[in-house]
């Protein structure tokens, strides 16, 4: 596709960095770059439309209200900022469990297991569990839990997790609901007013196209005012401006959670990749996607999947681990396809920009 930098070789690494939007430059120049030339008295002037739009292009991307999104520079800084906003597990009755899974991304299980100082548990569902089951997160969601993360893409399988479910039962334990969308915001269609979470965090650098650094973290309205966060600064007061070293106002909005003084371009530089990405349409993405990896699965034998079959089970990252793993290895680096390799075997993450021919290139590394 024309809308993006064209890669050498075969680009499948898109769960890690999605590909450069070929106005991502010019958007830096002109909202960054020109305003802090030419902005008057300063640039801050011309920079803060850059959070309103990063903001509000997430609220269109995800059916919400822009007002609900703090920016944040990853998951892990968002969550963490979160968790310093809990109560000490003394004050919540009894309610001292925070539970994850296993197959979590490993910075985010460093952060949890940081509540472990303010007296929480942290418990883990299995790794052999299977967490596409409702039943399984129903036998952990005690009534003990305090607060379940759950990430709706696991990184090391491919295995989509059914969020909506997941909520409602955590709803029905009085448990908090925090998920965490980065490996799947710009491939699965994702509606937060349908799943109803009380937090979601993400970050725009893998399928979103949209670079490291600007992360995000939305919290639902019934929520905001309940959380007093103590990873704070001038901009998470009501007025910013008011400079009055004896007085501290929790903004009303979600912006509460943001801090000091923020970084600019990576917002600006998001922002235009996720209007980009939200005028080709996440389903249109998902399309070629599915048609892309089930051209994969068709060819390799099932012994080789690791990531569900079925595409509803399935993120945009299909993983495979064929038998003879370094033979694989040398073809694919031997047509310069762009992957990775973990435990579990080979990512593969085709994109809206990816073709079928190249993976035919890619299948003739395969069988």
């Amino acid at each position: 596709m024309q809308e993006f930098i064209e890669k050498e070789g075969i680009y499948l690494l898109n769960h890690s960095v999605g590909c450069m939007p070929t106005s991502a430059r010019k958007a830096a120049e002109e909202h960054f770059f020109d305003a802090w030339e030419h902005g008057t008295p300063d640039a801050w002037a011309r920079w803060f439309p850059a959070f309103n739009k990063f903001t509000l292009s997430l609220a269109n991307l995800f059916n919400t209200d822009a007002s609900l999104f703090c920016p944040q520079q990853n998951v892990s800084s968002a969550l963490s900022k979160l968790l310093g906003a809990f109560p000490h597990a003394s004050q919540n009755q009894g309610r001292n469990v925070i539970l994850l899974t296993e197959n979590d991304f490993p910075s985010i299980g460093f952060v949890m297991q940081q509540a472990q100082k303010m007296g929480y548990v942290v418990e883990y569902i299995k790794d052999e569990e299977n967490v596409l089951d409702i039943t399984t997160w129903q036998e952990h969601l005690s009534e003990k839990v305090y607060a379940v993360l759950i990430t709706h893409g696991h990184y090391n399988s491919g295995r989509l997790v059914p969020v909506k479910d997941i909520v409602t039962v955590a709803r029905k334990h009085g448990a908090l609901s925090i998920v965490d969308i980065a490996q799947t915001a710009g491939v699965i269609p994702i509606d937060f007013t349908d799943w109803q979470a009380d937090i979601v965090a993400g970050s725009s650098v893998k399928w979103l196209c949209g670079g490291p650094g600007a992360g995000y973290l939305w919290i639902n309205s019934k929520l905001i005012n309940t959380f007093e966060p103590v990873d704070l600064g001038w901009f998470s007061h009501e007025n910013p401006f008011e400079f009055d070293i004896h007085n501290f106002e929790y903004a009303e909005s979600a912006l509460r959670f943001w801090g000091g003084t923020p970084s600019v371009i990576p917002y600006v530089i998001a922002a235009n990749s996720i209007e980009l990405m939200h005028s080709i349409g996440i389903d249109k993405v998902r399309e070629q996607n599915i048609v892309l990896a089930d051209k994969i699965i068709d060819a390799i034998p099932d012994s080789w999947l690791i990531s569900p079959c079925g595409y509803a089970d399935r993120t945009g990252t299909l993983v495979i681990n064929p038998p003879n793993r370094d033979e694989v290895e040398n073809k694919l680096k031997a047509l310069n396809v762009h992957h990775d390799v973990r435990k579990r075997g080979f990512r593969l993450s085709p994109h809206i920009y990816n073709t079928a021919e190249q993976i035919d290139k890619v299948l003739t590394a395969l069988v």
